[in-house]
């Protein structure tokens, strides 16, 4: 038996409301199962969903957190990890667990963990997994790009955002970031972006056409939806591809049929988290070996300590700052 910290949240609610700190205690790991120590923990929009009840499948008690790095406690037999190993991977969370990353100790499910890159710290590896897996899914499996196209990221200053600029550049595509301050644009341009488009003081469409030479977009990233998204979608050229991945406005983008058909663009919708083992392995294989050669590595915006995880979840519910946050826990 373990014991040791957790965020919990025992209503819905905003973070700062209804989260506090439970004395916790973890028993061995079942079979599949990976017991970690938790080192750090990336935080994202989709722990703001989860305290507030706005998440698929989630009932209080809530310990968010779904991404986290850490040295191995236990590990199930067959699992093909021991005590002291270095890992990264995704917490159960997501499907209705009570066991999530913002504690001292949490489980892992062998098929969703990986070995940290030598390249990488933990804060590293505690943001990589689920804002690079769900940004290849968009860029290179859902659809499918070649070097020369130009990709605009929309939400381009978020975690997933930030991890597609990389990703997209490390495709060969030149790269439109689009956010809503100059701030998170001079974070995307640091980090690859070869142009940056403010949403909230120019026409994004008019912008993304005039920096293609009238072409518009090859590719459309929507981590945002809702009206933005409507906009931007007027600056995807002919034979576009759209890959829907969030909804960080509150609402997923209404799609104009007649418009795609007209204007011959296609809408996909992105989850990495419905995708196989087989498409994971090869996801996760391409992209660690980025990591490896320092193509790719998390866009670290922020790190905070444990203690501040319900003000963290607060600002990221509002925009808060550029880049992947992170929790340092020990």
């Amino acid at each position: 038996m373990y014991e040791g910290r957790s965020w919990q949240a025992t209503e819905f609610g905003e973070p700062e409301d209804v989260m506090s700190v439970v004395e916790t205690r973890w028993s061995a790991p079942a079979d599949g199962q990976i017991l970690v120590r938790v080192r750090a923990v990336g935080a994202g929009f989709a722990d703001v969903l989860q305290v507030r009840g706005q998440y698929p499948g989630v009932t209080p008690p809530v310990t968010p957190g779904l991404e986290v790095a850490g040295e191995v406690a236990e590990a199930a037999p067959g699992t093909g990890y021991a005590p002291g190993d270095m890992v990264m991977g995704v917490t159960p969370a997501a499907v209705g667990e009570t066991y999530g990353g913002y504690a001292d100790y949490t489980y892992l499910r062998a098929g969703k963990v990986r070995r940290i890159p030598s390249t990488f710290s933990a804060e590293e590896a505690a943001g990589f997994m689920i804002p690079f897996r769900t940004a290849h899914q968009a860029l290179a499996e859902r659809i499918s790009t070649e070097p020369g196209e130009t990709l605009a990221v929309l939400g381009a200053g978020g975690g997933v955002g930030s991890a597609a600029i990389q990703l997209g550049k490390a495709l060969g595509l030149t790269v439109i970031a689009v956010a809503a301050t100059d701030e998170k644009l001079k974070f995307c341009m640091a980090h690859g972006a070869d142009h940056g488009v403010n949403h909230r003081e120019q026409d994004v469409a008019a912008e993304l056409v005039r920096l293609t030479d009238g072409a518009g977009v090859d590719v459309l990233l929507d981590t945002v939806g809702g009206e933005l998204t409507s906009r931007a979608i007027q600056g995807v050229g002919s034979g576009g591809r759209v890959s829907v991945a969030g909804y960080a406005s509150g609402a997923f983008v209404t799609v104009d049929v007649m418009d795609m058909v007209l204007r011959n663009y296609s809408v996909v919708g992105v989850y990495a988290g419905g995708t196989t083992p087989d498409q994971d392995a090869a996801a996760y294989g391409t992209m660690l070996g980025m990591a490896e050669r320092g193509v790719i590595r998390t866009p670290i915006g922020t790190v905070s300590p444990f203690e501040e995880v319900p003000a963290v979840l607060a600002r990221m519910a509002s925009g808060g700052p550029a880049g992947k946050h992170i929790i340092r826990v020990s």
